[in-house]
């Protein structure tokens, strides 16, 4: 048989998803496909008019245990694997009296929907597990040379013009239906993984401590890459949602991908007003959400440029929330993205309102606040996300590879000020001590080199990204002391730094500007210089023995 096209005389069809069958029968009716089918697809085609043969017919065996058991039979997967290119396979077909397939056409049980609508009932869950219908998948796109397969009705129009017309599927198109087909499984495949990695980690009776030695330095490996808490072999699928105007710049092109086990997350915020959302938007959107949710269950607010926090603060309201972390820098703000943690309430969006803004995003919004927002700033995109950040790993890409590792939270002991140590100093007042509190929670934030001032649950001024910690020192004070007309807010500020001071100076230039109190990771050979100068300025400084780089 020739590889090029042929016309498509039969036909398997075995699908969950029902959709656009209405336009596939006719075509198979007009060109007279024998169809097989299974099931309840067979019963929709009977409806369309298609007379179709069922598989049990076929195969001589009943569908059984559930429906488990319908094509996995050599009836079914000698049709779709003969490669009829060859004449021993011809030959055996005939030789085993079964008729070959020109198309499959298949998709599958809908697991990854049936995770999202309810994650916990395993038992709905693993029954959406599709053995067959994979298996008729792979067979049919690896012996593309003379089998045509489609998994996607979206596909539908085309085929059955094809078919209609008698034209057929050229070679090169039928192995781009392969690799589609391939990617299709190979994505059902990973989301299986996902769920069965999250929902079925390694027992401690395979442990293998206390069982001797490792009998190689592979088993010792192999052992170290378990005890890390990352999968072995990473093992993901992503759904394009959209594509993006452009990426971080016009000549990069860019989409947005979504995890299809996950629903309500920032990925598939419903947006409820403004235009649409660019890669950089996202970006910094995304680092607002998680800001805010480090300070749950208290309100928080966050502003946010170029991924960096340019206020954050917390309030007995959200509106005094906004407004204190819009005073931290509102130069900065201009263009930038909010965050909340609490619902928007109209107070909050009329202090929004003259204030050039790209992005909101909280769990709700009130009626009223909504409404001024939608009709005022129609340019304003207004994000709602369902529930807090949820996402357990971040990943980083390089050149040929990834960078995993597991995210950076807020839940360490040295993030418990109960936890932390005096290195300097008198213990300081509860006020002081809640304002250390915050500020080390909200540099977390903060890209590295990180230096934070904060009063009253709020910063006050922000050093960040800086190639040196001497640099973020100084930049944190000049914004503190310069963005509040006239202001000189260091004074009586607290300060923490995400990583330690490797010399006193960094410390010296905010003891020099007036702050009361430092809270710091500690761990430098050079920290007993640090706690010196800091002891002789006569202010405290606390150590937590916790770093929270962010690059």
């Amino acid at each position: 048989m020739s590889l090029s096209n042929h016309p498509i005389r039969r036909v398997l069809v075995s699908v969950y998803d029902k959709a656009g069958l209405d336009v596939l029968a006719p075509a198979l009716a007009q060109a007279g496909c024998a169809v097989v089918s299974t099931g309840s697809t067979a019963r929709q085609l009977s409806r369309l008019g298609l007379s179709v043969q069922e598989v049990s017919d076929l195969t001589g065996f009943p569908e059984s245990f559930d429906g488990k058991v319908k094509t996995l039979d050599p009836h079914i997967h000698a049709g779709i694997l003969a490669d009829r290119s060859k004449a021993d396979h011809v030959r055996q077909l005939r030789d085993l009296n079964i008729e070959p397939f020109d198309l499959v056409v298949v998709n599958l049980y809908p697991f990854a929907d049936t995770v999202r609508q309810d994650p916990d009932d395993q038992a709905a869950i693993i029954e959406k597990i599709d053995i067959g219908g994979p298996s008729m998948v792979r067979a049919a796109a690896k012996n593309s040379g003379t089998v045509l397969v489609v998994t996607d009705p979206a596909d539908y129009p085309l085929l059955a013009n094809r078919i209609s017309s008698g034209q057929g599927f050229s070679l090169a198109e039928r192995h781009w239906f392969a690799s589609k087909a391939f990617s299709y499984t190979a994505a059902y495949e990973a989301s299986i993984s996902q769920w069965a990695g999250n929902h079925w980690p390694r027992p401690e009776s395979l442990d293998v401590t206390g069982l001797g030695s490792p009998e190689s330095d592979d088993d010792a490996q192999g052992q170290e890459l378990e005890d890390t808490g990352l999968a072995t072999t990473l093992t993901r699928s992503w759904n394009m949602l959209h594509a993006l105007r452009y990426g971080e710049n016009p000549q990069q092109s860019a989409v947005i991908y979504t995890d299809p086990l996950s629903q309500d997350s920032f990925a598939q915020a419903e947006q409820l007003g403004g235009k649409a959302m660019s890669y950089n938007n996202y970006v910094d959107a995304d680092a607002a959400w998680r800001s805010v949710w480090d300070f749950a269950p208290h309100i928080a607010v966050a502003v946010v440029k170029h991924n960096n926090p340019c206020g954050l603060a917390l309030g007995e309201t959200v509106a005094q929330a906004h407004l204190k972390a819009h005073a931290c820098d509102p130069m900065s703000a201009y263009g930038g993205v909010i965050a909340s943690n609490s619902p928007v309430s109209l107070e909050m969006a009329q202090n929004i309102r003259p204030i050039f803004t790209e992005v909101i995003v909280a769990p709700d919004y009130d009626p009223e606040a909504l409404s001024l927002l939608q009709s005022t700033k129609t340019n304003l995109r207004i994000l709602k996300v369902r529930r807090p950040p949820q996402g357990t790993v971040q990943i980083h890409t390089i050149d040929g590879g990834l960078l995993a590792q597991s995210m950076d939270r807020i839940d360490a002991a040295g993030d418990d000020p109960r936890n932390w140590t005096l290195a300097a100093g008198q213990q300081v007042d509860e006020a002081t001590l809640m304002d250390l509190h915050f500020a080390w929670r909200a540099i977390r934030s903060v890209k590295s080199n990180a230096i934070l001032l904060a009063k009253d649950h709020a910063a006050v001024g922000i050093g960040m990204g800086q190639v040196n910690r001497v640099d973020s020192c100084r930049l944190a004070v000049d914004r503190a002391n310069s963005l509040a007309d006239g202001e000189r807010r260091a004074i009586d500020s607290v300060a923490a730094s995400d990583a330690f001071f490797p010399f006193a100076d960094g410390a010296q230039v905010l003891i020099d500007a007036g702050i009361k109190a430092i809270v710091q990771p500690g761990g430098s050979i050079r920290d007993q210089e640090v706690i010196e100068a800091v002891e002789q300025a006569g202010i405290s400084m606390y150590l937590t023995g916790t770093r929270h780089f962010f690059h």
